[in-house]
């Protein structure tokens, strides 16, 4: 382990404050492929591929909290789709931009967007 940060976390680890913990999780599980375990009384440290996301409901202690985040995947149109399936919003349906990257863009029941790259 090193000094300042548990072994195999990045520094910088987003956390989604909401009362629907187990709504949220199983959400991000099967729309983005991640994977992790909930626990009473701990955040849930999501793994999407390479990185790592917490889902909590904040211990009473903090409001909601949603997030905007940027996740690359292979397939924006059948991540768009999955997300849309589950209930989520379309903000910006899947486009080819001119810089080479496709993009969707989506808000979920519990207040969370973003846009999917592949």
């Amino acid at each position: 382990m090193s000094e300042f940060k548990p072994d195999g976390r990045p520094t910088v680890v987003p956390r989604i404050i909401t009362p629907d913990v187990s709504g949220l999780v199983a959400f991000i599980k099967r729309v983005f492929d991640a994977h992790g375990d909930y626990k009473i009384g701990a955040p849930v440290e999501l793994r999407i591929a390479d990185s790592l996301v917490m889902v909590s409901d904040g211990n009473g202690q903090r409001e909601p909290m949603a997030a905007f985040l940027y996740v690359y995947v292979e397939d924006a149109d059948r991540t768009y789709q999955s997300a849309v399936d589950m209930g989520a919003s379309s903000i910006e349906k899947p486009v080819d931009t001119p810089y080479s990257d496709g993009r969707a863009t989506i808000r979920d029941s519990w207040g969370n967007s973003g846009k999917s790259r592949p």
